[in-house]
């Protein structure tokens, strides 16, 4: 415990900087976070990021991650939009599988390809979300976060009733309700103080939604890790795991909060 209180201090001294900062910096710091995902999941498949299907599916990653503005300057230059770019690391990731004689096979393709989608559009949303105004960033942070602080204890005192114990055992029905519970009374306290919205229906609405989300990207995040025989998906924050056991709820609550038009 001594252990992820430290890492969590560590981490969040120089998170929150770069999210109060934003601009350029957080851009990058985005970039590097969705590199080291993108390492932990294709670990998971023994996919040597080194490796050319690897750095193919980086180079798909960052273009996904490309704000509109840049996309438009590489355009300009190359002739090819970023999701042209993806399309193409597309087709020389299955021609891949015929020059190495299908020792990576259609289904190394199909995962890789999955992942620069799942990493690729979570981490554009967190660029695009700060983009829009801090106050939408730091409502998804306390959404997520406070979701998973009810739901954990408010499962320790009440839990009964195993939410999904094929996936993840130590998740209850009281906690998930919990954790819901515990987003909305965040979510507007914080409104008194930083407006995201006009409406109070709306936010808690919203909220419901976002909290929901947020513990079923963790879900398939612990499903994923369940079915690859892997306790976390990486080690670099002690404590805590892999940077996707960090962001595994925020990488699905974002893009919804977008999808929403609630960002914005």
């Amino acid at each position: 415990m001594k252990t992820r209180i430290i890492t969590g201090v560590v981490a969040a001294l120089l998170f929150i900087p770069l999210v109060i900062i934003g601009g350029l910096p957080f851009t990058l710091a985005v970039f590097l976070l969705a590199a080291v995902g993108m390492y932990e999941l294709l670990r998971m498949k023994k996919i040597s990021i080194f490796s050319i299907p690897g750095l193919l599916a980086v180079l798909a990653l960052f273009s996904f991650l490309l704000k509109p503005e840049w996309a438009a300057v590489i355009t300009e230059y190359t002739g090819y939009t970023k999701i042209e770019v993806v399309y193409m690391t597309v087709l020389l990731l299955l021609v891949y599988t015929v020059v190495v004689k299908n020792r990576f096979t259609f289904e190394h393709a199909a995962f890789t390809v999955l992942a620069m989608l799942y990493l690729g559009i979570g981490f554009y949303y967190l660029i695009v979300t700060r983009d829009a105004g801090i106050e939408y960033i730091i409502y998804a942070l306390i959404v997520v976060w406070l979701t998973d602080t009810g739901a954990y204890f408010t499962g320790r005192s009440f839990g009964k009733r195993k939410l999904w114990p094929e996936i993840s055992p130590n998740k209850t029905v009281e906690g998930f309700v919990g954790g819901i519970a515990a987003a909305v009374i965040a979510a507007c306290l914080f409104q008194l103080f930083m407006p995201v919205t006009d409406s109070y229906l709306f936010l808690i609405v919203v909220t419901i939604v976002a909290s929901v989300t947020g513990q079923i990207g963790d879900l398939v995040e612990s499903a994923l890790k369940r079915h690859y025989g892997v306790k976390d998906s990486g080690n670099i924050l002690p404590g805590h795991g892999g940077i996707l056991d960090r962001f595994d709820s925020l990488l699905f609550v974002l893009p919804v909060l977008n999808l929403l038009h609630f960002v914005g």
